[in-house]
């Protein structure tokens, strides 16, 4: 077990993330690849598979939007490709659209069956297409748009508890099949029932606004997740990071809400609004509980406070 005060600046924080949608296709015949670029280049990032494999490693490591599928390929065919990506909690919400020559109703039920949103068949009209893919993406940011909103808090802004939960499922099993560590940083606010009795809950509430600003620009891996998980406290859930990583954002933490430089009269350490943090790591595996990552955390956040707070405290990894 050690502990650590701040001692380097904080970093900047990263500009918000823009850009058009990406669209996969997935398809080995090169002249109906070559339709669809050209009908839909223009509004749309592109990428192209063609054989069933590749279109699942990109599926997988990019993350598009939506993906057009074909169903007739050599390797696996776009049945067998669809079941894949919608047992894969990775790649299960990505909208499918399957494309076909094949153009019986068995055939098209059987694709509604297995997840597809839709059912284009060829030769394409490549203005129906395009207006097919945008009214799918339309809906798409829509639905992620409402799903978003019911994962943020409504204080802060930030991940809620409930989104917290759901990702630290997640991403438990992610490790447990990578055999990868993950690390969690838990956080309350030095004092601040004292900074809500002294200042009143209006500029408390604007207090919780800042410091979660402060933290969730610290999280700048796309996985990298910050949450408000209780009154006071939040979380900060970092897979892939062994312990020296862990320890290195939460040092970040200490500093970003130090450098707020918010007055706190009333707090027993500083001058300042400060927090507390507790941090661990663990290697997942199916024979532990998630839970226990949680509980070494919270035990190193109780050691950070009865240590004189304004710190974090870690202790060595577990399983």
């Amino acid at each position: 077990m050690a502990s650590i005060r701040p001692s380097v600046p904080p970093r900047p924080s990263p500009g918000p993330k823009t850009g058009p949608s990406k669209v996969l296709i997935v398809d080995d015949t090169p002249t109906n690849i070559d339709v669809l670029v050209e009908a839909l280049a223009d509004e749309h990032e592109i990428m192209v598979a063609t054989g069933a494999r590749q279109g699942l490693d990109l599926a997988l490591t990019h993350q598009p939007d939506l993906i057009l599928l074909d169903i007739m390929m050599p390797e696996m065919d776009g049945y067998t490709v669809c079941k894949r990506l919608k047992a894969d909690v990775r790649t299960q919400e990505i909208p499918i659209v399957f494309m076909t020559a094949l153009s019986s109703v068995e055939n098209e039920e059987q694709g509604l069956l297995l997840g597809a949103i839709d059912y284009i068949t060829k030769p394409f009209n490549p203005t129906l297409v395009r207006l097919r893919v945008r009214n799918h993406l339309e809906f798409k940011h829509l639905r992620d748009w409402y799903k978003n909103l019911s994962n943020r808090d409504g204080l802060t802004g930030i991940a809620n508890r409930r989104h917290f939960d759901d990702t630290l499922h997640l991403e438990w099993r992610r490790a447990d099949r990578a055999g990868a560590p993950l690390a969690l940083v838990i956080g309350d606010i030095d004092y601040f029932k004292a900074y809500n009795d002294h200042y009143g809950h209006a500029k408390g509430d604007d207090c919780l606004r800042q410091v979660a600003r402060a933290l969730a620009a610290e999280a700048t891996r796309p996985g990298d997740l910050v949450a408000r998980i209780g009154g006071e406290e939040f979380g900060c859930l970092l897979p892939g990071t062994d312990l020296d990583g862990a320890k290195l954002v939460a040092e970040r933490l200490l500093w970003a809400v130090r450098g707020l430089g918010i007055v706190h009269a009333h707090s027993g350490v500083a001058p300042l609004v400060t927090v507390s943090l507790g941090v661990a790591t663990v290697w997942p595996r199916h024979e532990t509980e998630q839970v226990r990552l949680m509980e070494l955390a919270d035990q190193n956040l109780y050691r950070a406070k009865a240590q004189g707070r304004n710190q974090c405290v870690w202790s060595p990894p577990g399983d």
